[in-house]
């Protein structure tokens, strides 16, 4: 179970991993925040989801970040900047709002990468 374990949830990098897991934090506030002003009370299951998808978020990043890479390559695009902050930002919130669901997917390449190695 430790090799387990080792292989996939410490498989990233730790700089990488403390990275998106700040961001995923400021999304699960911005979300607690923009919320809290509709509801009096948060159910069990969005504190235990949001939880889960600020600590699968990392994951979920490297999914995302893996796939635009081999789509793109080292290719260069020059766009505005207002665009790419929105484009960031959504696929931010998306991989957040989407990782229990994308960050298996890393876990299974990151114990299979460890395993061969």
């Amino acid at each position: 179970m430790q090799d387990f374990i080792n292989k996939t949830f410490k498989g990233l990098n730790s700089a990488y991993y403390v990275r998106h897991f700040i961001f995923g934090v400021a999304i699960a506030i911005v979300f607690i925040f923009a919320l809290s002003n509709g509801f009096e009370h948060f159910t069990f299951g969005f504190i235990f989801s949001a939880i889960l998808n600020t600590m699968l978020y990392p994951y979920s990043r490297f999914v995302y970040e893996s796939v635009v890479g081999y789509i793109f390559g080292n290719n260069v695009f020059f766009v505005n900047i207002i665009f790419l902050l929105a484009v960031k930002i959504i696929s931010m919130i998306m991989c957040w709002a989407l990782a229990i669901f994308i960050a298996p997917l890393g876990l299974g390449y990151l114990y299979f990468y460890h395993s061969k190695n």
